[in-house]
């Protein structure tokens, strides 16, 4: 892993709580959990754990994502909420900026996915051992050399996004592992972010809907 210096300012942004769920807006280049090295320990979940003793790491986002992670508070809503991931109940969208204009204004990618082991975390197509994966994806807008997409991913496997994009020759704009030079340079960090999430409550049953501004980055006038 790169030099590891998370952004500290704001600490933690938490968009909603209540006694079971937190709902909380992660920067790019803050990890989601602690990493094994000592220098890797700050993350989304330790600062969370601080100020929210107990709480419950329920899915994560790449350290280079951006946007919502769900937390539960106690581990009867962890279960519950991690059944939800599971079994496909939470509608996710993400925003990408991609490199190039894709030739259509929507489309989904049905592409199998498996670890590149000697290159881990990297993850590869595999028509032959990949696990199913799915992404639905609509073009937002175009300029001359890039597109900002709407992504619905319907699986949820490791870096599916990332390498959905990059198989089908639109890599995220300042994606360290799959985009090409011309597109890693086109961005200062990965134009990923978690925009979206509804589910309903774990407890209550209610319909939830959270959502998270779009970075200026994203966006080109």
């Amino acid at each position: 892993m790169r030099n590891y210096s998370p952004p500290v300012n704001p600490f933690l942004s938490v968009l909603f709580e209540d006694e079971s769920l937190l709902i909380l807006e992660k920067p790019s280049g803050l990890l989601s959990v602690p990493g094994k090295n000592i220098n890797h320990k700050d993350s989304l979940a330790s600062r969370t754990q601080k100020q929210y003793p107990g709480s419950l790491t329920v899915h994560r986002l790449d350290m280079d994502t951006s946007g919502l992670v769900v937390m539960a508070r106690n581990p009867e809503v962890h279960k519950e909420m991690s059944m939800l991931f599971q079994n496909r109940e939470v509608e996710k969208t993400y925003f990408a900026r991609v490199w190039g204009v894709p030739g259509s204004a929507n489309g989904e990618v049905n592409f199998p996915l498996i670890c590149d082991w000697p290159n881990r975390p990297r993850q590869k197509v595999d028509f032959a051992e990949g696990k199913r994966s799915l992404t639905r994806w609509e073009k937002v807008s175009s300029s001359e050399n890039s597109s900002l997409i709407r992504l619905m991913p319907v699986t949820g496997r490791s870096h599916q996004l990332r390498v959905h994009m990059q198989a089908i020759g639109h890599p995220i704009l300042g994606d360290p592992f799959y985009a090409h030079p011309d597109a890693l340079k086109g961005a200062s960090r990965l134009l990923l972010h978690a925009s979206e999430l509804k589910f309903s409550h774990p407890v209550s049953g209610e319909a939830l809907h959270f959502t998270s501004e779009l970075p200026g980055e994203f966006l080109i006038e």
